[in-house]
């Protein structure tokens, strides 16, 4: 599954929270509500993507930020971004493995 950027050091997601008056155990509850599988976003993982300290994530799946995204009823893009395109022009013909 690709992944996806949070933008500016997670910043939209916490303003967003925080005009909402959500904490990160209430969010993740919103999540479990709009996730079919009912399993949501843990509010561990929810912390990492908004905090700041040496915890934090710039990165998730896609599936976790659009739980996140429609927890919070908005579009995926305010708070995420998807990664820039590869800088790898080189394409192989068999895997690494196979190399001598």
């Amino acid at each position: 599954m690709p992944k996806v950027l949070r933008k500016d050091e997670g910043q939209p997601l916490r303003d967003e929270m925080r005009r909402q008056g959500l904490t990160l155990d209430q969010l993740a509850e919103k999540t479990r509500a709009v996730d079919p599988g009912g399993r949501g976003v843990s509010p561990a993982t929810i912390g990492r993507l908004t905090g700041t300290g040496r915890t934090a994530r710039k990165r998730c799946e896609l599936h976790t930020a659009w739980l996140i995204a429609e927890g919070l009823d908005w579009q995926i893009h305010r708070g995420f971004r998807m990664p820039p395109p590869s800088t790898v022009t080189e394409e192989r013909s068999r895997s690494d493995a196979e190399e001598d």
